[in-house]
């Protein structure tokens, strides 16, 4: 738990101390997980669980959590907004001890069309498959199967299961076998017996059958063991199992289009409703994948995404590799274009990253692609965390993005604000189940002291479970390439990073320090290099807390970078307040080389843009600017100049959407050339 200390030289014990305490914390919060999921890949997989899902036998299935209500149901265009058609059933079979609610959707069988034969009869909706379609009689199906896979004699012993028990224990015992304990005498081991009764069935006709039995060892928390003859287990293990047979009872999507009417349809909105002590509650699903705001300024809504077969996004390029040091293009595609109006991803697409990948970038990090209702807060306000941002596109405009981005060599980062999350109680997870304690924190505590949003309560199976999780759906349902984890100063402090540092080691172990935090961004690095290798992690981090980027293995947080903010606030203060010709360089030089290690280093991120603060290329051409916007050519040297000693770090990273760049490349192509 301390092994990065000996490696960067600190020695101070309280901290050492304080690390071997959050190891001790971090088994405890591991065997809380695996109490409740089997390993890392379950804990982060909810999204297969949670949300909306259709399930195989016409019906669509629904969870969420909210262990605050009483009452559970959804309410949409599918049943006119009504709190009582589908609601969850009454215990276990509706929600769980742990506040999971269950809600079944039932396809609606078509006019003159009969039901079902077998209840469990399913249907494969996605690949038009339809095998099951061509008559085949299911009764002929199993009988084909049991003369082809079964042994002679076998099916018999498996249909009568208890006679045979019961002729074994006759076998050994005799037909008046002893009735109690004192009878019964001393029994040799269960081997024993079980070789015993074989040698005397060897002329029997069922010794055709494979020869498995299970015997229990008598030891305590023990397995089973399974006792078998080497010839029968070769003859099983030649065998195939009989899928093709259950694949061929499973019916087509044709089917299922000509028997039912879908319980909810493809861009059907609905929300969740909930009964809690406070009243009732109509809310936006904390699992959905696509919210959309009310045309009339009411409460957003989700929006079931199920696009039939044909019109689901096909994915054309696999993850490029990237050789050689990061160049990563900060963006954000609201503002990426030159119109006055909100750009789109198909626009990004088509307009953007051919621009990004001729200006020689490898990679290219986007904000604010999580759904967020305040527009304002450029996407850092996040309502619903496993839905692209409606302003921009659809889920699929999102993913033909990412497509085509690798298609042309780039990997592609996003902003992941998993620090805090919107305060907003019609949309996003504030009291989304009626209780002050659901996802965040209560009291105090629960908000940011500075920015008003809520904070996640990291000690929290369910909540780490939600996180976890929606890591690693970006990475699983968009092929995202890695994260820039937003603002850790938030979450690592309990006040938030807004306070003095000195640099003393002693800030990184004090009461202020949440340990809960610092476990979660060790998980949640441990869960996506084990599941993902290739993925990058960044960690966004102003107080640039020691072990950043060392591996969990011996003490620290595990990221792959972390993004040095002191650069771009170095260059922002000699910009705006004093001369070029009195810059000094042994200052600038001393904050660039300084803990490169791993490091990132930005020119100017979006901290310089997104606060009402001018871009370095207007702070530089402004006072240069003709009425008419064009550019004086001993500006476009000196900004020139300026910007390319800005170009020394481990890892290079710089931002768009500043027209004043682009128009200065239309100005000067050379000049620009060499910024």
């Amino acid at each position: 738990p301390v092994g990065f200390l000996v490696k960067t030289g600190v020695s101070d014990r309280a901290f050492a101390q304080f690390l071997r305490d959050r190891h001790k914390a971090l088994k405890d919060r591991r065997w809380e997980l695996y109490s409740r999921f089997i390993d890392l890949k379950e804990g982060s997989s909810g999204y297969e669980l949670l949300g909306m899902h259709r399930h195989r036998q016409h019906r669509v299935d629904f969870m969420d959590w909210a262990p605050g209500a009483r009452y559970c149901s959804l309410i949409g265009d599918f049943n006119q907004w009504s709190a009582t058609e589908n609601c969850a059933r009454e215990g276990h079979l509706g929600h769980d001890d742990f506040g999971y609610w269950f809600v079944i959707l039932e396809d609606k069988l078509r006019e003159g069309q009969e039901p079902d034969e077998y209840f469990f009869q399913e249907y494969n909706y996605v690949d038009d498959y339809d095998k099951g379609d061509n008559g085949v009689d299911a009764k002929d199906l199993i009988r084909r199967m049991n003369e082809e896979y079964w042994e002679p004699g076998e099916v018999t012993s498996r249909k009568s299961r208890w006679e045979t028990v019961a002729k074994l224990y006759e076998q050994m015992f005799g037909p008046n076998g002893p009735q109690t304990e004192e009878e019964l005498g001393e029994i040799p081991d269960a081997e024993t017996r079980y070789k015993n009764w074989k040698a005397t069935q060897k002329d029997e006709s069922s010794s055709s059958s494979p020869s498995y039995d299970i015997i229990d060892t008598g030891q305590e928390f023990d397995i089973f063991n399974v006792v078998t003859d080497r010839a029968s287990f070769e003859k099983f293990q030649a065998k195939a199992t009989p899928l093709a047979y259950w694949v061929e009872m499973r019916k087509g999507r044709k089917a299922w289009i000509e028997k039912y009417v879908p319980a909810i349809s493809h861009k059907d909105k609905y929300r969740i409703y909930f009964n809690t002590p406070d009243g009732a509650l109509e809310r936006v699903p904390a699992w959905a994948t696509y919210v959309l705001p009310d045309a009339e300024g009411m409460q957003s809504y989700a929006v079931h995404w199920e696009p039939p077969p044909e019109e689901i996004y096909k994915w054309r390029f696999g993850r490029p590799k990237v050789k050689g040091s990061l160049r990563i293009y900060e963006c954000h595609v609201g503002i990426s274009g030159s119109e006055q109006k909100i750009s789109s991803f198909q626009e990004f697409t088509s307009n953007v990253l051919p621009h990004i990948k001729n200006a020689g970038y490898n990679a290219v990090q986007i904000i604010g692609v999580l759904e967020h209702k305040d527009y304002s807060s450029v996407g850092y306000k996040v309502t619903n965390y496993f839905a692209v941002s409606s302003r921009f596109g659809t889920p699929d405009d999102f993913k033909k993005l990412v497509d085509e981005a690798h298609g042309l060599g780039l990997l592609v980062l996003i902003d992941i604000v998993h620090s805090y999350a919107s305060a907003d109680e019609m949309v996003g997870l504030s009291l989304f189940d009626g209780s002050n304690d659901c996802y965040f924190h209560s009291g105090k505590r629960g908000h940011h002291k500075y920015w008003g949003t809520r904070m996640f309560k990291y000690d929290d199976v369910d909540v780490l479970h939600f996180l976890l999780s929606n890591l690693s759906w970006w990475v699983t349902e968009y092929k995202i390439d890695g994260f820039q984890f937003h603002s850790l100063s938030s979450m690592l402090y309990t006040h938030n990073g807004f306070s003095t540092f000195t640099g003393a080691i002693e800030e990184y172990c004090n009461q202020y320090v949440d340990k809960d935090a610092l476990i979660y961004l060790i998980l949640a690095n441990e869960m996506l290099h084990e599941l993902h290798p290739d993925i990058i992690t960044i960690a966004e981090d102003a107080t640039y807390y020691p072990g950043l980027c060392e591996p969990t293995t011996q003490g620290g947080l595990g990221f792959d970078y972390w993004a040095n903010l002191s650069i771009p606030e170095m260059w922002l203060w000699h910009l705006e307040n004093v001369p070029e010709r009195e810059w000094s360089m042994n200052k600038i030089m001393k904050v660039l080389i300084s803990s490169n290690h791993h490091m990132l280093s930005y020119v100017e991120n979006h901290n310089q843009s997104i606060s009402g603060r001018k871009s370095f290329a207007e702070i530089i051409l402004n006072t240069g600017m003709c009425s008419s916007g064009s550019v004086d050519d001993d500006l476009i040297f000196k900004a020139s100049s300026l910007l390319k000693i800005s170009g020394s770090g481990v890892k290079i990273c710089n931002k768009i959407a500043h027209p004043v760049l682009e128009q200065l490349h239309e100005e000067d192509h050379e000049a620009a050339a060499n910024i």
